[in-house]
């Protein structure tokens, strides 16, 4: 999902973030979401500017993160973990969102990685290496 969003940025004027996780998770935002930001924001840097110039209610545009791409967090019963890139430009919208509904959606990226470590010297951050990507 990272990925995609990094591949679409340089297409779009606009993009917001919207994570989604579980009440317990006491961190926002989260990782995903700083770091499929920060992967935007090294992808284009052409972003056009908020226009927003009054909040009614302090933080109603969400978080600035990484290239001043809005990042809002949710935490809320009843969900996993999700994640929404929107994306807009003149007439159009392009939204990727990933939807996780149990934890068993990890394992097989668990199972990679355990496969995979010993090929890779040094620290490992996430799963690009071992996806190709």
């Amino acid at each position: 999902m990272m990925r995609f969003a990094e591949i679409a940025a340089p297409f779009f004027d606009t993009a917001e973030i919207i994570e989604i996780h579980h009440d317990g998770k006491a961190d926002s935002p989260s990782g995903t979401a700083i770091s499929t930001a920060k992967r935007m924001a090294n992808a284009s840097n052409a972003w056009a500017d908020d226009p927003t110039t009054h909040e009614a209610i302090a933080g109603a545009r969400g978080a600035k993160g990484p290239g001043d791409i809005p990042i809002h967090a949710i935490r809320m019963r009843g969900v996993v973990a999700n994640q929404e890139v929107v994306l807009g430009t003149q007439g159009q919208t392009l939204t990727i969102r990933h939807d996780t509904i149990d934890r068993a959606s990890f394992m097989p990226g668990v199972v990679l990685a355990c496969k995979k470590i010993a090929e890779h010297k040094g620290f490992t951050l996430g799963l690009d290496k071992f996806l190709g990507i």
